[in-house]
């Protein structure tokens, strides 16, 4: 299994009490209105058609490992056949080799570097102990990352995968520049604070009667018709419906990871489960049934019992990310099916689908720090737009932070030595448009 981790890492695993609690019968009634809605043959057939199905999934993610992964050029990512691009959009996740050159990302990281040592007094970062996650959003490295023309270019072509009503569309593939933070991950620290999730929300996704309706044929039995890629309904799912510092307010219709340095296997990579339409259907369905006593019985899923009249939602918690672990979702096998991604050079671009698994190898046994830039393809949508306004009003009010983040040590860049602020967009007006500055 190249690419499968030799060794499972001491990440939580989410047996029944560890998640939400639910004193009040608030996560049972959310099961309740689900099953009153599509019914309980519905929900049975969907479960039985996605463990199936997760049979041939993950036999060949297993033996793929991280081939799974499709690589392509910058510029091959413009010239997809049909038939390569629903190869990308199936699996959900894919790199993008050379979406600036390197040299060009090394030199950012080193404008980075000097930014963070100059004032490294006011920056705050994440984990608390070992901060590498660092809370900056307006350093002139990312401001000039996220608007080059090469980048909202591919955010463009990305963001064109989804498809919004044919007769009412409301969304646009122009990209909008969110800002998210950047990371320098020293080698020799090891972290396990982000193991397999989901972003984009957890208990909302069954919560919300807007978000559950994305879902509506996972829900219906029909698992085979769900279209990941359907912004018709997406654009109106309430994400931050409980609100939290692991959800993002906007829809980002592929995360992404900018790489700055170089970073392979075991150097505090990125790990992904190459498939996206199977998979988040199981981890929707996966609350609504009970194991079998017996362990012998646990992959066949006709042994698992439809159970509405408990609360427990594995792996869920109202503020942070969707969580999964080999106990609490074993037919995923993650333990064979989490894969590195392929070995990621400066200028690189690996991007993933937002209802995509993936986690943060816990060790960086490397030589040298390991550094992206969390730069995602964001559409224009309604929603998406009224929070770019709030985010660009932050930005122009002296670097202050998004209020999606949490601040550093300070609540604002503006003083910061190297801080450039507007000037540090590149591109012109298209880069101003994407970062919301256009019309403020």
């Amino acid at each position: 299994m190249p690419g499968a981790l030799k060794q499972w890492p001491a990440w939580p695993e989410f047996t029944e009490g560890k998640s939400e609690p639910d004193p009040t019968g608030e996560l049972i009634q959310y099961k309740k209105e689900i099953i009153a809605i599509y019914g309980e043959a519905a929900i049975r057939s969907s479960w039985l058609k996605v463990c199936k199905e997760l049979e041939k999934v993950t036999d060949d993610i297993s033996e793929k490992g991280t081939a799974a992964i499709p690589e392509v050029s910058y510029t091959e990512l413009f010239e997809l056949s049909p038939e390569r691009k629903q190869v990308l959009k199936d699996t959900g996740c894919f790199v993008v080799r050379g979406v600036v050159s390197e040299s060009l990302a090394s030199e950012w990281f080193d404008n980075l570097k000097a930014y963070v040592a100059d004032n490294k007094p006011n920056i705050g970062g994440w984990p608390s102990e070992t901060p590498f996650v660092l809370r900056l959003y307006w350093s002139p490295t990312q401001l000039a990352a996220r608007s080059h023309p090469h980048q909202l270019r591919l955010q463009r072509e990305l963001n064109s995968w989804w498809h919004d009503s044919p007769t009412n569309p409301t969304m646009s593939p122009e990209p909008l520049s969110y800002a998210d933070a950047v990371r320098i991950r020293p080698p020799g620290v090891p972290f396990f604070g982000l193991g397999p999730h989901v972003d984009a929300g957890s208990l909302c996704r069954w919560a919300d009667p807007s978000y559950r309706k994305v879902y509506d044929h996972i829900f219906s039995g029909e698992p085979e018709k769900h279209d990941c890629y359907d912004l018709e309904t997406r654009k109106d799912a309430k994400q931050a419906h409980f609100r939290g510092g692991a959800h993002s307010t906007v829809l980002r219709a592929f995360q992404g990871w900018t790489a700055l340095t170089s970073a392979g296997k075991q150097e505090g990579s990125l790990l992904l489960y190459p498939n996206v339409k199977t998979a988040i259907a199981y981890m929707l369905l996966r609350p609504f049934f009970t194991a079998p006593a017996s362990e012998k019985e646990i992959m066949d899923a006709s042994k698992w019992t439809l159970d509405t009249d408990n609360g427990w939602f594995p792996g869920t918690w109202k503020q942070d990310s969707q969580r999964a672990s080999p106990t609490s979702h074993p037919h995923l096998r993650l333990k064979e099916c989490m894969v590195n991604i392929p070995a990621m050079r400066p200028g690189d671009g690996i991007f993933w689908h937002t209802d995509m698994l993936h986690a943060v190898e816990t060790d960086h046994l490397g030589k040298h720090d390991s550094s992206v830039a969390y730069i995602a393809a964001t559409p224009t949508t309604e929603a998406n737009n009224a929070y770019m306004k709030r985010q660009a009003a932050a930005f122009m009010n002296g670097g202050k932070v998004p209020e999606d983040f949490t601040p550093g040590n300070v609540d604002h860049e503006g003083e910061f030595k190297g801080y450039v602020g507007e000037a540090g967009i590149l591109n012109g007006e298209a880069g101003r448009r994407a970062a919301g500055i256009v019309g403020l």
